[in-house]
């Protein structure tokens, strides 16, 4: 059942779940409290990251703001991580630079210039791989848009997102967190490309949002990272549903 008190959503059958199979660290991080949203990516409330990636919720609704970042060094190489088989949700998979959720606090659920987003990606950045947040200043993230999707990971978890892309260049030090990432790679335009044409062969596992942007929007976006104001597109989600 699901009971809602003070604007956070609590999904107490979730708590019968036996999640003693998986990593210590990860079924720790599946408490923290995601900012749950309309259709329309308005905050309506809060719920666990365990609530939210249960396909029997996803399956009723239920969506969660989210973000990812694509972070360029300065040859224009974009950074790639590999998630770690750890990862309760779509493990080993490759993907984009970093991808997360912002919490339901004070601090990420500020909307103005998108700075609660921007702040999660800092936090994130510097949990998974160890950037710091002076490397990877707030003013420095580029929000283009949103896009929303749904996507299975297995039998039990998925992800029902409204995702918020963030583009950064910045050249930085990583001190990569192995709970979180398995492996981190450099690729220019052409070496994606590769990448992802041979990925079925070669039995390359991609998450579905990294997917959906590459196949909708990356490649236009990556030959202009001079000029992504122009880019910008603030009013649309984009349903990739």
């Amino acid at each position: 059942m699901m009971a809602q008190s003070d604007s956070v959503i609590v999904d107490d059958a979730s708590s019968v779940l036996d999640l003693s199979t998986y990593d210590p660290e990860q079924v720790r991080l599946m408490s923290e409290m995601c900012i749950l949203l309309d259709n329309d990516d308005h905050p309506i409330g809060a719920a666990s990251k365990k609530a939210c990636h249960q396909m029997t919720n996803i399956s009723k609704g239920m969506v969660h703001r989210a973000f990812s970042v694509f972070l360029f060094d300065s040859q224009n190489r974009l950074l790639l991580q590999q998630r770690s088989s750890e990862k309760i949700t779509f493990p080993e998979c490759f993907t984009n630079t970093c991808c997360s959720h912002p919490l339901a606090t004070r601090e990420e659920l500020e909307e103005a210039e998108q700075m609660g987003v921007k702040r999660a990606a800092q936090r994130k950045l510097l949990h998974e791989l160890g950037i710091r947040p002076e490397q990877v200043p707030l003013e420095q993230f580029h929000y283009l848009t949103r896009i929303h999707y749904v996507a299975p990971s297995d039998g039990m978890w998925g992800e029902h997102e409204i995702d918020y892309i963030l583009f950064i260049k910045a050249d930085v030090d990583l001190n990569v967190n192995p709970n979180e990432v398995m492996s981190v790679r450099y690729v220019t335009m052409d070496e994606l490309k590769e990448l992802i044409r041979t990925a079925a062969e070669k039995s390359v596992k991609l998450t579905p949002w990294f997917s959906l942007i590459d196949t909708n929007f990356l490649y236009k976006w990556w030959e202009r990272l001079d000029d992504l104001d122009s880019l910008k597109d603030h009013k649309t989600i984009h349903r990739l549903l």
